[in-house]
C-alpha cells in the first residue's frame, strides 16, 4: 500500500556542539538580565534572573551605611554563576536567535559585564558617601549633646558629656580618615570650653570638678585630635584651685585647705601656687587686727582654727621652706596673745563665767606677759560678780593697798578662799578653825547671834589694807561639802577699822 511522507520532528534538531556559543550565552547571562536565554529562547529562565536582580536592587537601594546584608550578595553571586552554566549548557547545542555570529555574541556578553562591574563601583561609592554622612550625623547628635548638657549643672550633665566624648573617642579611632574625624578637632574645642565654661564665669570653686575632669580626657582620647587641648585644663584649674580656697579663706569656709592642698600638691611650681602663702599670711594679719575690734573672742577663736588647719595643711601638702609653719605658729601667738581682749570683753558684757575662765586660762599660758597680773585680777573680780553682779560694773585695775585696815576671819572648820574686788582686788585662803563647827538655823535667828566673837577660840584670820570705796568679798569654801560661797558688800570709810567673819551653817554666811 501505498505510505506517506515521513512525520515531521516535533523541534528543531539540535545544533552541533560549539563551545564559543556556550561561552556566549555564559557571558550574556553574568550580566544579571539574563540576555544569554534571550538569545537561546529561553524565556522562563530570563524571566528568573530579571526577578532575582530586581530582589537585589530592591535590598541594595537606596545605598545605606549598612550596605547590602553579605547573605543577600553571596545568594546573587551563587544564581549568577548558576545561570551562567546552566545557560553555557544549553547554549552548547542550541542555535542562537541573534546575533547570528557567536563571536560577536561572546564580544557583547564581555561589554555587558560593565554592566554590573560599574554597578557594584558605583554602589560601593554611594555606600562609602552613606557612612561618611552617618558619621557626620553621629559626630552632629554628639555635639548637640554637649550644646545641651552645657545647660546643666556639671553632676546632672556628666553622663551626656561621657557620651558624647565615647562618641569622638570612637570617630578617632575607627574612622581617622573621615570627613567627620576632620571636623573633630573643632567639636572637641567647643567640648572642653562647654565643660570648662563655669571657669569663663569666673565661678571658680564650680570650676574646679569639670576642670579635673577635663585633665583626665588625654587618658581616652588620642592626643593627636586633642593637640594643645591636653594642656587646657592645667592653668585654669590651678586659678580655680587658688581662688576658691581664698574665697573660702577670707569667708570663713572650711574647704580651703583642702583646695590649697590639691594647688600645691598638684601644680607646686604655678604662679597661683606662690600665692598660697601670702593669701594664709594676710588671714592672720586680719584676724590679728579683729583681736582689737568688736568681737575679740571671735577673732581669737579663728586665729586658733587658723592654726590649725595652716598646720594640718603643712603637714598634707609639705613646706620644705617653713612658710605655713611660721604663719601658723604667728595665728597662735596671736590668738594666745588676744585671750585678754576677750576676756576683757567677756568681762565687760557681763559674762562672768566666761571671763573668769578665759582669764585663769590666760593667766596660766601666758607666763611673763605684760597683762598676765591684771588677768588674775580680772578672774578674782568676774568670779566675785557672779555672786554679787554690782562687783563687775567696773574694771579691776592693778592697783593694791589703801588706808582702812579690815581683819577677815574664820569661824568655820573648812579652809577657805576670800576674795573680794572693788578699788583694789585680790584674794588669800585660811586654814579652817580646829575649833569651830557649823552653826544650826536656829543659832543664827537668836537676838545678839555674832559670830567670830567666842574669846576661847583661836580663829584664822589676816588683815588686809583697802582704800576708801565699797569692796565685794566672797569667802569660798575649799573641798566638796553642803557649804557654798557667801558674800558681802562693805563699804568702807576712813577712820574705822573692819572685821569680816565667815561661818558655816549648811553654807558659808558671812558678817562684821
Amino acid at each position: 500500500m501505498p505510505s506517506g511522507p515521513p512525520p515531521m520532528p516535533s523541534s528543531s534538531p539540535p545544533a552541533p556542539p560549539d563551545a564559543l556559543r556556550a561561552v556566549a550565552v555564559a557571558l550574556l547571562n553574568l550580566s544579571g538580565l539574563g540576555l544569554g536565554y534571550l538569545l537561546v529562547r529561553r524565556r522562563l529562565p530570563m524571566a528568573v534572573c530579571w526577578v532575582a536582580t530586581g530582589v537585589l536592587l530592591f535590598v541594595a537601594l537606596p545605598a545605606d551605611a549598612d550596605g547590602v546584608p553579605g547573605a543577600a550578595v553571596v545568594a546573587y553571586a551563587v544564581f549568577l554563576s548558576a545561570a551562567a552554566v546552566h545557560g553555557g549548557l544549553v547554549g552548547l547545542r542550541t542555535r542562537l536567535v541573534r546575533p547570528g555570529s557567536a563571536m560577536l555574541a561572546a564580544l557583547l556578553g564581555v561589554l555587558l559585564l560593565a554592566v554590573p562591574a560599574g554597578g557594584a563601583v558605583w554602589y560601593e561609592d554611594a555606600h562609602d558617601e552613606a557612612v561618611e554622612q552617618a558619621l557626620l550625623d553621629r559626630l552632629d547628635r554628639a555635639d548637640q549633646l554637649v550644646a545641651k548638657s552645657g545647660r546643666q549643672s556639671f553632676t546632672e550633665a556628666t553622663s551626656g558629656y561621657r557620651t558624647a566624648l565615647d562618641v569622638y573617642r570612637d570617630l578617632a579611632e575607627q574612622h581617622p580618615g573621615s570627613r567627620a574625624a576632620r571636623r573633630l578637632p573643632d567639636s572637641l574645642r567647643t567640648y572642653y570650653t562647654t565643660v570648662g565654661s563655669a571657669y569663663g564665669h569666673r565661678e571658680y570653686c564650680d570650676a574646679i570638678a569639670p576642670l579635673t575632669y577635663l585633665r583626665s580626657v588625654p587618658r581616652t582620647m588620642p592626643r593627636k585630635q586633642l593637640g594643645s587641648l591636653t594642656g587646657w585644663p592645667d592653668d585654669r584649674l590651678a586659678t580655680s584651685l587658688y581662688e576658691c580656697g581664698a574665697r573660702q579663706l577670707r569667708t570663713g569656709g572650711t574647704d580651703w585647705v583642702t583646695r590649697f592642698g590639691d594647688l600645691l600638691d598638684t601644680f607646686p611650681e604655678s604662679g597661683p601656687a606662690a600665692k598660697v602663702v601670702p593669701a594664709v599670711d594676710a588671714a592672720v594679719s586680719e584676724e590679728r587686727k579683729a583681736v582689737g575690734g568688736d568681737e575679740p573672742c571671735a577673732a581669737v577663736e579663728r586665729l586658733r582654727d587658723l592654726n590649725t588647719r595652716i598646720s594640718d595643711l603643712s603637714t598634707s601638702a609639705g613646706d620644705s621652706g617653713g612658710a605655713l609653719a611660721k604663719a601658723a605658729g604667728r595665728a597662735r601667738s596671736s590668738g594666745d596673745a588676744g585671750e585678754y581682749s576677750c576676756g576683757v570683753d567677756q568681762y565687760e558684757d557681763g559674762d562672768f563665767d566666761a571671763a573668769q575662765k578665759t582669764m585663769e586660762q590666760f593667766a596660766a599660758g601666758s607666763g611673763h606677759a605684760k597683762n598676765r597680773d591684771r588677768a588674775e585680777k580680772i578672774a578674782i573680780a568676774a568670779e566675785v560678780a557672779r555672786t554679787l553682779p554690782a562687783a563687775g560694773r567696773k574694771l579691776p585695775t592693778t592697783a593694791s593697798g589703801g588706808s582702812i585696815s579690815v581683819t577677815v576671819k574664820n569661824d568655820s572648820p573648812d579652809d577657805i578662799t576670800v576674795l573680794y574686788t572693788g578699788p583694789v582686788t585680790g584674794s588669800f585662803s585660811l586654814k579652817g578653825c580646829g575649833r569651830c563647827t557649823s552653826y544650826s538655823l536656829a543659832d543664827t535667828l537668836v537676838t545678839g547671834f555674832k559670830p567670830c566673837s567666842d574669846s576661847r577660840k583661836d580663829y584664822p584670820q589676816r588683815t588686809i589694807r583697802l582704800p576708801v570705796g565699797t569692796t565685794y568679798f566672797v569667802h569660798k569654801p575649799h573641798g566638796t561639802g553642803s557649804a557654798t560661797p557667801a558674800s558681802d558688800t562693805a563699804e568702807l570709810r576712813s577712820g574705822y577699822v573692819y572685821t569680816e567673819c565667815a561661818y558655816t551653817r549648811k553654807t558659808l554666811g558671812s558678817g562684821y
